[in-house]
């Protein structure tokens, strides 16, 4: 299970293109991190639920219906009535990075809070998932604490995806939240320089080290076009990205890590687990849309498949 933002996207067609003026616009798509992490979950034939407060309004049906329509319970899905669903507005500069204008904090999803958390609701839950980009409100940090603290008293694990945005790192408190996530965290899966974000060293094999010291069992570093790579206490790996077109990037990264966290508490061996988790970030970029890429197990053969004779051809 995870808990979380849910929300809309609507997207720039152009790079380079402002939201100061008219232009063309797609979407709305599903997303929220949280939901395209358990989105791809589902779509992976395992047992996936998603806790979450939507508007009762078009956005938040969308998502509702997207979710179910994958294979999520979405029966933890607070519809309100007195709120509208969040929604994020993307643009790209010319080097493909994204700005975004959020609508989280005064959203329905701000309404989230410990109340929506119970153990019953929680009982079968063996695997939490914790999105740093939830923790914008105190209420919603207090939630996901009691989530943790239930799920890990009946012997389950939690991963941590920092999945920090520029215009969030303002919001006051959020990086102790995110550094509090840490002591309760199995599997963390930082992107690049996140790695070092929450801790007091400076170098990436010096923070590899303070981490693995908390108690965290595995890291896997997301490194976009250069793969990723994996850290414990015994072994260092690495492992090459799937080199295929990239239509849009939204949602790689939640696609990356709930594939990994899919294969391992599946019992699949790390190095089989990272290959399935590059494929599935491979082809989250391959379409438009941040849970458009979401894909099965057949879907990540076939890609891996078709990119090994590819690079067998090529060499």
């Amino acid at each position: 299970m995870t808990m979380g933002e849910i929300l809309v996207e609507i997207m720039a067609t152009e790079p380079g293109q402002s939201l100061r003026a008219p232009g063309r616009l797609v979407g709305p798509f599903p997303s929220g991190a949280p939901a395209i992490f358990i989105d791809q979950v589902a779509r992976l034939g395992h047992s996936a639920g998603i806790i979450g407060c939507v508007g009762d309004d078009d956005f938040g049906w969308l998502n509702i219906e997207r979710l179910r329509q994958d294979g999520v319970d979405t029966s933890a899905i607070t519809v309100l009535k007195e709120a509208v669903t969040g929604s994020a507005f993307v643009t790209y500069d010319q080097t493909g990075e994204r700005h975004f204008i959020f609508n989280i904090t005064n959203s329905a999803s701000a309404q989230l809070s410990a109340s929506h958390v119970s153990e019953p609701l929680l009982k079968d839950c063996t695997h939490f998932h914790v999105m740093g980009s939830s923790l914008f409100s105190s209420r919603i940090r207090e939630a996901m604490n009691k989530a943790i603290e239930i799920v890990k008293r009946q012997g389950g694990s939690v991963s941590f995806d920092p999945n920090i945005r520029k215009e969030m790192l303002g919001i006051p408190e959020m990086r102790e939240a995110l550094a509090s996530i840490l002591n309760y965290t199995d599997i963390f899966l930082p992107s690049g320089p996140e790695l070092t974000l929450l801790v007091s060293a400076t170098t990436e094999e010096a923070a590899i080290e303070e981490l693995l010291a908390l108690g965290i069992h595995e890291i896997v570093v997301k490194r976009g076009r250069q793969g990723c790579g994996y850290y414990d206490t015994t072994r260092r790996l690495s492992v090459p990205a799937l080199t295929v077109n990239e239509v849009d990037p939204t949602g790689a990264g939640d696609c990356f890590a709930a594939t990994y966290v899919t294969c391992r508490n599946r019992g699949m061996p790390v190095e089989r687990s990272l290959r399935y988790a590059c494929a599935s970030g491979a082809r989250a970029i391959m379409r438009t849309g941040p849970m458009e890429g979401t894909a099965g197990f057949t879907d990540l053969d076939a890609l891996l498949a078709h990119y090994d004779l590819s690079e067998a051809g090529h060499a």
